[in-house]
């Protein structure tokens, strides 16, 4: 069944392209032999529990992750229509690893849950409280962020804000770069100080590419790494990815409204 995912998927990527008029036969055929790679790379290691990840393993994250990262197949698409079909493509890919991990692979440590202790719901509070103000701090300092400000939007949008940065941004980010990259890190390098600053330093590195300053924005990448610190921390000692996506969320919000 796990060959049912590439064609699925990619209809679900057709239709939304064809909604926003940027449907082609290209782009389908880039989309499904998207889909399809990283479910080639799971197949031909078989299905069941697995304790360590194996090379393959590293590769099909890699597969799912780096075409989004760089863009790909951008030029086929017309430029009203590459914001929403990106994020539909990451949900696409976020949807592609579960099925693939912690279905057909079944790997351990994924924390794809809800909360399952009372420390799932403070450890996100007390790391922002914590690493904020650093973050706000080192920002500043680099001159990625100017001084905090008053925010000039409603209270409404304010609120709304929160579930579109976490189910849009945090929550898919904290699955790739946490239930799969940093947990994967630790199943087959060990639960260290060591995994997490790789972990982190990956999770900064993705963030070269963004803007707004001049490309390859080393600030962002500074600013990213430690807050990956932060959310590999809580990630690790919570039950729930839910908690890391919930303090990644904060951090989000808390720079788009004050900063």
């Amino acid at each position: 069944m796990i060959w049912a995912a590439p064609p699925a998927l990619t209809a679900v990527f057709c239709g939304a392209a064809a909604l926003t008029g940027a449907l082609s036969l290209k782009l389908a055929l880039l989309i499904f032999a998207y889909t399809l790679a990283p479910v080639l790379c799971a197949y031909v290691q078989g299905s069941g529990p697995v304790s360590q990840p194996s090379s393959l393993d590293f590769l099909t994250i890699l597969l799912l992750w780096l075409p989004l990262e760089f863009s790909a197949g951008a030029s086929l698409i017309p430029r009203h229509a590459q914001g929403i079909l990106h994020s539909v493509a990451y949900g696409i890919a976020i949807t592609l690893a579960l099925v693939i991990f912690a279905g057909f692979r079944s790997f351990p440590g994924l924390k794809i849950n809800l909360p399952r202790h009372g420390r799932d719901y403070w450890l996100p509070l007390a790391a922002f409280a914590v690493t904020a103000p650093g973050l706000a701090v080192a920002g500043i300092a680099l001159g990625f962020i100017p001084a905090p400000h008053a925010s000039t939007q409603s209270a409404s949008r304010m609120l709304s804000a929160v579930g579109i940065v976490f189910a849009a941004t945090a929550l898919p980010e904290e699955i790739l770069f946490r239930s799969l990259i940093q947990n994967f890190l630790m199943l087959r390098f060990g639960s260290s100080t060591r995994t997490l600053l790789v972990a982190a330093f990956i999770f900064g590195c993705a963030h070269l590419d963004n803007g707004p300053q001049p490309l390859p924005n080393w600030r962002y990448m500074i600013l990213a790494t430690i807050a990956g610190v932060a959310y590999g921390f809580v990630f690790r000692k919570a039950s729930t990815v839910l908690s890391s996506a919930t303090l990644h969320m904060l951090v989000d919000w808390t720079k788009h409204f004050f900063f």
